[in-house]
């Protein structure tokens, strides 16, 4: 483990400097937006303005890095995402903040691409389901510890989003300056909803929903803790316990979904969040009750995405991962673009506390949809699945292309290998 990190170091350490500036800034649109009195819907429309701008750097940034290069693209979009942080205390409006967030969201894809790029072209086949592994934990953590930073300021002022500018300035050095080799950039065109739809229904499907749940939880949760009376720093708590739970139930339920129907574990992680969701409507605000409901409905919630993954491969020749790699980020991204509208809408209209109906109807959405399925399609035997590799929601297609290939690879060899000992005398 310490020779496979001695060489990717500098990429983990940028990554968790860039995801605290990103965490903050995140947290601190619902609180500064709760103080200048925007609306739900408004707050709705800035949050999912983020998440159309990272589906366009998806889509756009390998391009642009094919044109001019990794260092050019990587430090320019670094730049325009510390300019935009700065200009959010500067132009309190929504109207200047949706296209701000925008920009962040393009910013932040590109950045993911191009990082993502140098991390799995420094990983070897043995090592790379380490290295993102330690990818995945390293954005978790930054998250995690944004929140922590967010109660040394004031969201009132413009000191923590200058502080979220200075972090996510300052995470590019321990990258640029250290890099040598340039990677290709080889993303796959992704694959139409069509036929990934045929191809994998309960994937397609649910992804869309997450996508819709995993916004809702990280764009609208801080908007949520403003509107019924939260202080800063339990709000801060609140979001943080959203990926605490990510971070500890992620090994659970990735040993079960390579020993058990993935199916089933969708049915009952959807379940799991969708209990949680009414455990957090039922409680009215009351603090420690409302941290255990976003513990569990968060925790469920990264997962998830991992198991879609690694669900819609097995039903897939490995012909066609990458492509739909890039055909599943790009319909998360949708469902994450629809689901702050639709829970803006619905706390403009009965209450913030709207929040967690929204989220408990997504997820039962997905658990009787996996239900479903399991009707429509025979089981696929555990020891024909690919491998499970916990993938999270912020990653490019770059990871989630890398995550996929690792995954058929490693079961490829398990498979080779087993036949091996049975046929040997």
């Amino acid at each position: 483990m310490i020779r496979m990190l001695s060489g990717v170091w500098p990429l983990l350490l940028g990554i968790v400097l860039i995801m605290l500036g990103n965490g903050m800034h995140f947290t601190l649109i619902g609180l500064r937006g709760g103080i200048e009195g925007f609306s739900a819907a408004e707050l709705a429309i800035v949050t999912s303005s983020y998440f159309v701008g990272f589906l366009s750097g998806a889509r756009y940034s390998p391009l642009l890095i094919r044109r001019v290069g990794h260092v050019r693209v990587f430090a320019a979009l670094g730049s325009f995402m510390s300019a935009g942080l700065i200009a959010f205390p500067l132009l309190t409006e929504p109207w200047a903040w949706a296209p701000l967030r925008l920009l962040v969201g393009f910013c932040m894809s590109g950045i993911y691409v191009t990082a993502e790029s140098w991390l799995n072209d420094a990983a070897t086949n043995e090592t790379r389901g380490k290295v993102l592994s330690a990818y995945m934990i390293a954005q978790t953590l930054g998250i995690i510890g944004a929140q922590g930073l967010l109660t040394l300021g004031d969201a009132g002022t413009s000191a923590l989003f200058i502080g979220a500018s200075i972090l996510v300035s300052i995470s590019f050095a321990p990258i640029l300056l250290t890099v040598t080799h340039v990677p290709a950039v080889e993303v796959a065109r992704p694959m139409s909803l069509r036929g990934l739809f045929s191809g994998s229904p309960l994937g397609t499907v649910g992804i869309f929903l997450l996508g819709s749940v995993y916004a809702t939880q990280t764009g609208m949760g801080a908007v949520y803790g403003s509107q019924i009376g939260l202080t800063p720093t339990q709000i801060a708590l609140f979001v943080a316990m959203l990926f605490a739970g990510a971070l500890l139930l992620q090994y659970p339920i990735g040993w079960l979904s390579d020993r058990m129907d993935r199916r089933k574990l969708i049915f009952g992680a959807a379940t799991l969040g969708a209990v949680s969701s009414v455990v957090g409507w039922v409680t009215g605000g009351s603090l420690w009750p409302l941290m255990i409901a976003a513990f569990f409905a968060g925790g469920v919630t990264t997962p998830l995405y991992a198991l879609f993954l690694a669900y819609t491969n097995d039903s897939l020749s490995a012909e066609d991962m990458a492509s739909a790699s890039g055909g599943l980020v790009f319909t998360f991204g949708l469902g994450a673009i629809t689901g702050p509208l639709v829970t803006g809408w619905a706390m403009e209209g009965l209450g913030p506390y709207a929040f967690w109906p929204v989220l408990g109807a997504t997820f039962t959405c997905i658990t009787l949809y996996a239900l479903y399925r399991m009707t429509q399609r025979a089981v696929t035997p555990v020891e024909a699945t690919e491998h499970y590799l916990g993938v999270v929601p912020t990653a490019s297609p770059v990871a989630v292309e890398a995550a996929g290939v690792w995954a058929a690879e490693h079961a490829e060899a398990e498979r080779e290998a087993q036949d091996e000992a049975t046929t040997s005398p």
